[in-house]
């Protein structure tokens, strides 16, 4: 930026965007003094580099306030767990379900985990339909990106992702 350009001629792009030339860098940088703006290099590894004249710290502002416009709109889906257990009641599995499906529209993954304890891991199968049972009541809104799976000696989980 200004001073610090050390080529001796510079390829110069106007404020407005046309180009003016191959110009010597004292020359380029009478220019944009003249105009109170900054010579900012462009592409330095051209030959000879391109420079451009415009206001540096507007340019910095502008380009901020984009990345941050990006930044607002994109939201990465999170990863929501839900905790159930081999005997859960109907009444609790509704109210589970309804909270995956609110999940599911707001674009979230969701993992799906049954915890078995004691006597419980005698009955694995009953963990495998109620995850299923699940996939069912949810196919309108995801799909099983993981199969009901054991993932340790006493856990067994799924995850869903949004359609």
């Amino acid at each position: 930026m200004n001073e610090r350009i050390r080529s001796r001629t510079v390829r110069l792009i106007s404020a407005e965007g046309e180009q003016l030339g191959i110009v010597p860098i004292n020359e380029a940088l009478g220019m944009a003094k003249g105009e109170g703006l900054d010579l900012v290099e462009v592409a330095p590894n051209s030959d000879p580099p391109v420079c451009r004249i415009m206001d540096y710290g507007r340019f910095k502002y502008q380009a901020s306030k984009r990345l941050q416009g990006t930044r607002k709109k994109t939201r990465g889906s999170q990863l929501k767990e839900i905790k159930l257990r081999p005997h859960t009641e109907d009444h609790d599995l509704g109210f589970k379900i309804r909270n995956i499906k609110k999940f599911l529209e707001k674009k979230d993954r969701v993992k799906v985990t049954i915890f078995f304890r004691g006597r419980e891991m005698a009955y694995k199968q009953a963990g495998v339909k109620l995850l299923q049972r699940v996939a069912e009541a949810v196919m309108d809104e995801g799909t099983v990106e993981q199969a009901p799976t054991q993932e340790a000696r006493n856990r067994m989980s799924m995850v869903i992702i949004p359609k």
